[in-house]
């Protein structure tokens, strides 16, 4: 839980809020241009997922995931010497995505599914708790950052400040604490009688309608999410609320991602994973309406956040909780990443494209109406799964066991 949220998955996308209005307004630089350095480093790391998916398959989660949390710790700390360069902002969130997609849920999530099977849903959902976390408290940090409170001041002191989080808290715990089951401690339902993992090969996997089914979804869902998180300070300030305002709706919206993981987590461990996406990712739906137009009352924007936020924390029970029941952890990791792949790229092209319909139509109207369908369109493909398979060799829970 600490080293997911003490990387590179909810950091950067939580910092960005902050920053992007004090770049605008120093730098001139269009809300285009800002949001892109956040779309390169999430496309480089979801091109990247499959390879970093592939290696705690072959080495183990822990060499990995703490490799990459002081990399991505020492490069994001990087950004506060950046000179006033576009092509050096993208070139440094290249940098992030390339060492930092190790400190992701594509290596932790190996790790609880190995230790979990009857209760997997509930123990992702705490491990993806500490982006939730991350959500709250990194805003936060971030405006007292610019607001000169602890390494210097102004949009360059919010970068080192929280690359500070994977370099103090997370390694160190990762070093002390941190490891996976031993053969014989790997629990009943993830390998055969002989201690080797069950599961589908990467190559059955990708031929199966399932794979994609799960990859389009992910794609719709990050697609209408991804822009609308980054630019909520920005949606608040629309609706004419202080930049404060704005990092309190995003703190809301951390609370429902919070409350999303933990609660879907328990629901797909009791009832069929599928079925329970309906309704949360059909909520979406009524948020983007609510957070469109420009004159929304505070607790309008709130209850906005708080389902959009719910939906988040659910999408990404969902990646790993589905790859594992559905694929086996025989091959687990490259699977997952493959299955990344769209969350991360299509939460990468997601802000660039608000960000454009911003610059384009002086509001997020335009975007939010296409994120409504997206949103429904995500939440009902998942009904055409079927049941959950059962590998040979080993035995998978059935629903309610």
């Amino acid at each position: 839980m600490i080293g997911v949220g003490c990387g590179a998955s909810p950091i950067p996308f939580n910092v960005l809020p902050a920053v992007i209005g004090p770049i605008h307004a120093e730098l001139g630089w269009s809300f285009l241009q800002i949001s892109l350095g956040i779309s390169v480093f999430g496309i480089i790391a979801s091109l990247l997922a499959p390879v970093y998916g592939a290696a705690p398959d072959k080495w183990g989660v822990r060499p990995v995931a703490i490799t990459s949390l002081v990399g991505f710790a020492l490069t994001f700390s990087l950004f506060a010497l950046m000179p006033p360069s576009l092509p050096a902002w993208y070139g440094l969130w290249a940098l992030v995505g390339i060492v930092g997609i190790g400190s992701t849920p594509v290596t932790w999530s190996r790790a609880v599914n190995m230790w979990f099977v009857k209760n997997r849903g509930l123990a992702l959902g705490i491990m993806l708790v500490g982006t939730s976390l991350a959500g709250i408290i990194v805003p936060q940090l971030a405006q007292a950052a610019i607001g000169g409170r602890f390494i210097g001041s102004g949009w360059r002191a919010a970068f080192p400040t929280l690359a500070l989080l994977p370099l103090l808290v997370a390694v160190p715990l990762a070093l002390v604490w941190f490891r996976e089951p031993s053969v014989a401690e790997r629990p009943r339902g993830i390998s055969d009688a002989n201690g080797n993992l069950t599961g589908l090969a990467v190559g059955e996997a990708v031929r199966g309608h399932r794979f994609w089914v799960i990859w389009v979804s992910i794609a719709c869902v990050a697609l209408a999410y991804g822009g609308v998180f980054i630019n909520m300070i920005q949606i608040a300030g629309l609706h004419g609320f202080a930049p404060a305002q704005g990092a309190t709706v995003m703190s809301v919206m951390a609370i429902g991602i919070l409350a999303g993981r933990v609660i879907t987590g328990l629901l797909f461990d009791r009832f069929w994973a599928p079925g329970v996406l309906v309704p949360i990712l059909l909520g979406p739906a009524l948020a983007c309406w609510l957070l469109m137009g420009s004159g929304s009352s505070l607790p309008t924007l709130m209850a906005g956040a708080l389902l959009l936020g719910f939906a988040a924390g659910a999408e990404s029970d969902l990646i790993a909780f589905l790859a594992g029941r559905y694929f086996g952890m025989a091959h687990y990791g490259k699977i997952y990443g493959l299955l990344y792949m769209p969350f991360g790229i299509g939460s990468a092209i997601s802000p660039a494209i608000y960000g454009a319909v911003r610059d384009a139509t002086g509001s997020y109207d335009a975007m939010l109406m296409v994120a409504i369908g997206l949103f429904a369109v995500g939440g009902l493909l998942p009904l055409t799964l079927g049941r959950y398979p059962v590998f040979r060799g080993g035995e998978v829970p059935a629903l309610g066991d």
